[in-house]
């Protein structure tokens, strides 16, 4: 059974930064890509970046320039480096994971980040 555990959440002042890191378990085959979402409450999930496994990536508007994605698909790794964190990007984020041909169909737990004002 895969699992994507994430790593780094917490509580940061705004202006500052967090890294947030997920890995999978469990998993015998290697995605094609990865992802950050994020989810705030009473808000539906939306996607903050994703990277694929040939390392090409691509960001939600708003947070271009200040979130850089990275990691080793291949090896089912992927870390989110968050700068000039602003209150408005306090939300529940989620590792995610697809295979080729497939939806992010594979999700961790979620590890929370608040931003305050």
């Amino acid at each position: 059974q895969v699992q994507l555990v994430e790593s780094g959440g917490g509580l940061v002042q705004a202006g500052g930064s967090l890294r947030l890191s997920c890995a999978a378990s469990g998993s015998f085959f290697s995605f094609t890509a990865m992802a950050w979402y994020r989810q705030a409450p009473g808000q539906q999930r939306e996607v903050v970046a994703q990277i694929t496994r040939v390392g090409s990536s691509n960001y939600a508007d708003f947070v271009k320039g200040r979130f850089t994605i990275s990691g080793d698909v291949a090896k089912n790794q992927v870390s989110l480096q968050m700068n000039s964190l602003k209150p408005e990007d306090t939300a529940v984020y989620y590792c995610a994971a697809r295979v080729i041909g497939q939806e992010y169909n594979y999700w961790g737990q979620g590890t929370q980040v608040t931003v305050s004002s």
